[in-house]
This record gives C-alpha cells, structure tokens and sequence, in this order.
C-alpha cells in the first residue's frame, strides 16, 4: 500500500501534538490519531513503526522543538542572562504543548533510537555550553546541568498538575528560583 498523498511524518506528528496537548498523552493511540487525519488506521504504518515507533518519533520532535526554543533563546546572552532565558524558553514550551512535553519523557531507553540520543544530546551541549560561561571544570558542569533540569522539570510539572494553588505570579516564583540556582553557581565560581 502506497503513502496518502500529501500525508508525511511532520503532518502526522503536528497531528499527535494536537491530540497529547489537547487530551493528554494517553489518549494517542493510532485509532485517535487515524481519526484525526481522517484515514485508517493502517495507513499509518507506512509511516510510523506502530504505537511505540509513533510515541518515539513524538519524543524526537518533541525534543527537538525544545531544543530550538532553548538555542533560539541562548543566542546573544551569556553567562546569568543566558541561563534565566534558556529556563524560560523551556518553561514556556511546557506552557504552549503540556502533552508534548510530557511526551519528552518517553525517551528512555524503551524508545532509545539514534535520533532520540543525538536530540538529547543537543540540549545537554547546549546547557553545558551556557554553564561554561561561569568557568566550571567538567563534573561540575554536569552537576549543575542535573540540577537546572530538575529545577525546569520540577516546576514545570508542578505548573502543569495545577500544584501552585495560592494566588501569588508563579513567572516570579520560577524567576527566583533560578536566581537561588545562580546563586549557587557563583558560589562554586567564587570558591575556586
């Protein structure tokens, strides 16, 4: 069976994204995702290596969309400024795609692919390459890498389960707590 003209693996994925943003990512299945498109179901297959191939490839885009944001707001600021705009870039995106952020997480070794280690791996450069700026050896770096993720991660899960029930601006509440992360950093710097 030959590929629905004008049907490719980008249309299929926007298509994805729409549903896990909208319903959440248990409600992608292949049925769900034919019906949007408006195909059968085995059309699919000439495109996705099924469900898990599916979730894999949404993890990629996922992530590499992410990464765009966090490049995109890296160029032309370093050191604190560089940092507060990449976690920024990163909290908005779990903002705009909630279900296409929680898809990032299947990446793991379930999914592993090529794709999916070279995507992640970007992103870990490029947050290491912004932590460089504050002349940190390379385990410390790491360290630190570990940490803002967890941070990003954290509060962006936490803002997505509607966890920051009292009615105070979360954008300062993350803004601080990556403040109280630089503050950390400066102090390993200073203690050199």
């Amino acid at each position: 069976m030959s590929p629905r003209a004008g049907l490719d693996l980008n249309i299929i994925l926007g298509a994805a994204t729409e549903i896990v943003d909208t319903d959440g990512v248990y409600s992608l299945t292949l049925a769900t995702l034919a019906k949007k498109l408006k195909i059968r179901p085995p059309s699919l297959y000439n495109h996705v290596d099924g469900l898990q191939g599916l979730q894999r490839d949404l993890a990629i885009y996922g992530l590499e969309e992410l990464y765009k944001r966090m490049s995109q707001a890296a160029i032309g600021r370093s050191k604190d400024e560089a940092v507060h705009a990449i976690s920024q870039a990163y909290i908005s995106f779990a903002r705009d795609h909630p279900g296409l952020y929680e898809a990032t997480l299947w990446a793991n070794a379930d999914f592993y692919s090529t794709a999916l280690e070279n995507i992640s791996s970007k992103i870990m450069d490029l947050v290491v390459r912004v932590l460089n700026a504050y002349e940190l050896n390379d385990e410390e770096s790491i360290h630190a890498s570990r940490g803002l993720r967890s941070i990003l991660h954290g509060f962006a899960s936490l803002e997505q389960k509607k966890a920051f029930g009292i009615p105070i601006d979360i954008d300062v509440s993350i803004t601080l707590l990556i403040d109280t992360f630089l503050a950390g950093i400066h102090k390993i710097k200073s203690q050199k």
